[in-house]
């Protein structure tokens, strides 16, 4: 009996927020979706950071995912971005986890090196790779719902190994394992 599940990938962002599905039948991945949040136009972070969580919380109850990747944030000299991009990254994990969704995170050199096998490809590499792997007949304007389906692809890729991202089953699970963050 063949074996099947959808995942969820997210690129977490306050300006855009990018997302990909995928359905993986046996060892084969089917696109489903690639799409993004915009954003922009609103000033309040807080009213960002709602709107993050519920159209996280709406894929999930339109798609009903299997599992979630999200590409972790990475590390910038601008404290303020990481401060703004770590809470977009954490409601949309609240989000799945409100929904006891399994959470994998990847960092941005491990989810371009399992598509191009460059960790250091640019978005455009990773979008025209994902072009081919899915056959999707044209790419967006903007490449943050690539970026988003590539933490999904990543995690396909990924699934059996035993070193992945880290993973989190729930919050007792998350805060075990970042309890040096915490502090």
């Amino acid at each position: 009996m063949q074996t099947e599940k959808i995942i969820l990938g997210i690129d977490p962002g306050t300006t855009i927020m990018g997302f990909g599905l995928i359905k993986v039948v046996g060892k084969k991945m089917e696109f489903i979706q690639l799409n993004e949040l915009q954003l922009k136009k609103y000033d309040d972070h807080y009213v960002k950071l709602r709107l993050i969580f519920e159209r996280t919380i709406e894929l999930i109850e339109t798609h009903h995912p299997d599992e979630i990747a999200i590409e972790a944030p990475f590390f910038g000299k601008n404290v303020q971005s990481m401060l703004k991009l770590g809470r977009a990254q954490g409601v949309a994990m609240a989000a799945g986890l409100s929904r006891q969704i399994p959470i994998t995170e990847y960092s941005p050199k491990k989810i371009k090196m399992a598509i191009t096998g460059n960790g250091n490809a640019s978005k455009e590499q990773v979008a025209k790779m994902l072009q081919s792997l899915l056959g999707l007949k044209e790419l967006p304007k903007n490449l943050d719902s690539t970026d988003g389906l590539a933490a999904a692809v990543c995690h396909f890729y990924n699934s059996g190994r035993v070193e992945v991202g880290k993973s989190y089953s729930d919050w007792a699970a998350f805060v075990k394992q970042n309890e040096d963050r915490v502090k």
